[in-house]
């Protein structure tokens, strides 16, 4: 078409759109029968809605909405290393280690959450500290199976939730399977490696020791080939133990803030008790293999 040719009505009629009315054409759809397809996915209203406070100190509001964040990330990250330790029963390596460095984000999401607590001063925690009740972190459920798949079991961590029939049966049948490490320890077996039958056929109950013989495995492996895909699970969950250690260090240092020496909510030792869990290493031989590569 040539410059002088006049405009067609269809082009008249784009050409005199107002802006006005190209933003309503571009906007969203508005009008639902019922609430939005956001809110049937995400529930934000249940969410949102959660937050029942107890004192009147505008405070409290940071510190429940903090804790029930926690509680998420905990969910999350149960899901991920329930994925991991499926992927590695079948041998699947690459699923297994997909899942470990999306825990990986997630556990750095999850210990960023101290930040809107880390300054607290005891003034303003004991402000509505008396809230909390028994009210403690170590009756948790979900974080109780995050310490299950860690190796870190203990039956009578299943004693507060005898009151909550489904909570108590998930906790129990995680207090007797194996661990995300037992997992691997047994991938390392079929592999090819000596792990021991002491280590394999352990009672699952029980909290994971340290064995010599594994970190002779561990050793083994990292004076090897550190490109192989057994290696690069080993770094991956090495990522994963020490993002778990600046938690309980944070947790440690945020109460240790806030409250002292005091006895903890629950009846706990409170900081001893934070500081007995934080000299701890997940997936220990994992970490004193390496003196010995």
């Amino acid at each position: 078409m040539s410059p002088e040719a006049p405009e067609t009505p269809t082009e008249a009629q784009a050409s005199a759109q107002t802006p006005e009315a190209a933003n309503e054409t571009e906007a969203p759809n508005l009008d639902f029968a019922g609430t939005t397809p956001y809110e049937d996915y995400v529930q934000a209203d249940v969410l949102t809605h959660l937050q029942h406070l107890r004192s009147n100190d505008p405070g409290e509001m940071v510190f429940l909405v903090t804790t029930q964040v926690m509680e998420l990330w905990f969910t999350v990250i149960v899901h991920e290393w329930e994925t991991a330790a499926k992927a590695l029963r079948r041998d699947d390596i690459p699923v297994a280690v997909a899942a470990l460095k999306r825990s990986i984000r997630e556990l750095e999401a999850l210990n960023h959450s101290w930040k809107p607590l880390a300054g607290l001063t005891p003034a303003q925690f004991n402000s509505y500290r008396g809230s909390l009740g028994e009210g403690s972190g170590f009756q948790s459920a979900m974080y109780r199976r995050l310490e299950f798949l860690l190796g870190d079991k203990s039956a009578s961590m299943l004693v507060p939730h005898r009151g909550a029939p489904r909570v108590h049966a998930e906790l129990e049948k995680a207090l007797h399977e194996p661990s995300l490490y037992d997992e691997v320890l047994r991938l390392l077996h079929r592999r090819g490696y000596a792990v021991p039958a002491a280590v394999l056929e352990r009672d699952l109950s029980k909290k994971y020791e340290p064995s010599p013989e594994v970190e002779a495995v561990w050793t083994e492996l990292y004076s090897g080939d550190e490109s192989g895909d057994l290696a690069r699970l080993g770094e991956t969950l090495t990522d994963v133990a020490e993002l778990v250690w600046r938690w309980r260090n944070d947790h440690l240092v945020a109460t240790r803030r806030a409250m002292g020496s005091k006895t903890g909510t629950g009846g706990s030792a409170g900081v001893a008790w934070l500081e007995k869990r934080a000299q701890k290493n997940v997936f220990p031989e994992l970490w004193t293999a390496r003196s010995h590569v």
